[in-house]
């Protein structure tokens, strides 16, 4: 078992109606990853994830089953460790929206309307995995450098980072 550090993710899947929902939005983009969910370890046994009632910390007993950790797969410092963890504690709350999954398929598509995308990024929502790239972002540590926007990023996405 991998025993995560603070800043590590943990990709997830969900079981039930959500998964399901989850599930067919990512195989609409042509995302086949066995994940539906990401968080972020903050350390002291808590994680931070976003969901449809806001951002929250829970404790990781409490967490989805996780399927994959980032631990050793994403190099980190100890300061970067440190800002991811508490940027993630500072997104608490913040809200989402599921808008934010038919803005990343239009945008796999290439046909996503540029008012949508800046209506989007204005929100300041976030799913699951735009949260982890965010608080990623934060500290310096970009996940991604294939030229997408910041937040276009699906759980299937960190999936394939880390498998």
């Amino acid at each position: 078992m991998t025993v995560p550090l603070p800043g590590d993710f943990a990709l997830t899947k969900i079981r039930g109606l959500a998964g399901a929902f989850v599930g067919a939005g990512q195989w609409l983009v042509g995302d086949g990853a066995p994940v539906h969910h990401a968080f972020v370890y903050v350390g002291g046994g808590y994680v931070v994830q976003a969901m449809p009632s806001g951002a929250e910390i829970i404790p990781i007993e409490d967490a989805s089953p996780v399927v994959a950790w980032s631990a050793g797969r994403v190099p980190l410092t100890s300061d970067q460790r440190m800002v991811i963890a508490e940027e993630a504690t500072n997104l608490v709350g913040t809200p989402y929206s599921f808008l934010d999954y038919a803005s990343i398929a239009l945008a796999h598509y290439r046909v996503r309307p540029r008012v949508l995308r800046d209506f989007v990024a204005s929100t300041g929502h976030m799913i699951c995995s735009q949260l982890v790239d965010e608080v990623y972002k934060r500290a310096g540590v970009h996940l991604f450098d294939d030229g997408r926007l910041p937040g276009d990023v699906t759980p299937g996405d960190l999936w394939r980072l880390v498998k």
